[in-house]
């Protein structure tokens, strides 16, 4: 299951289970490739947040699945960084691919943009600064 992508302790424990493997056998494999080096939630949550953040996701999208996920909350908030500035270039970038250069029209335009970059998992006070700018 490793070989293919990384995944994460939860989601080994999911499939293993579901393949018949008894609880107490699941704990020791977990427990040894976790000590091998080859599972691990850190390693997971880096290759998680980059495949989502290449896909136009926001910080907040992100760390909502990596806790679906299993991944503990300070893991998330370290491969995060939602104090990086790259989460306002991927929020204009996410804003430029949907909505072009067109211009804010009316109320419901502005409230149509915002719920979209929001379900994106951008953060409300960056959106509002955006929209200001455009």
């Amino acid at each position: 299951m490793l070989a293919r992508r990384e995944h994460s302790a939860l989601e080994l424990r999911h499939k293993l289970s579901h393949r018949g493997v008894d609880e107490v056998e699941i704990d020791s494999i977990i427990s040894r490739l976790q000590q091998e080096g080859l599972q691990s939630d850190e390693r997971f949550a880096e290759s998680y947040v980059h495949s989502r953040s290449g896909k136009g996701y926001g910080p907040l999208r992100i760390a909502a699945e990596l806790r679906e996920r299993g991944v503990d909350e300070g893991i998330t908030e370290t491969c995060l960084d939602r104090d990086d500035d790259r989460w306002q270039l991927l929020l204009q970038q996410a804003h430029q691919r949907k909505f072009g250069d067109n211009t804010i029209g009316d109320f419901q335009d502005r409230a149509r943009r915002i719920r979209f970059l929001q379900y994106r998992g951008f953060e409300l006070d960056k959106i509002y600064h955006l929209l200001k700018v455009i």
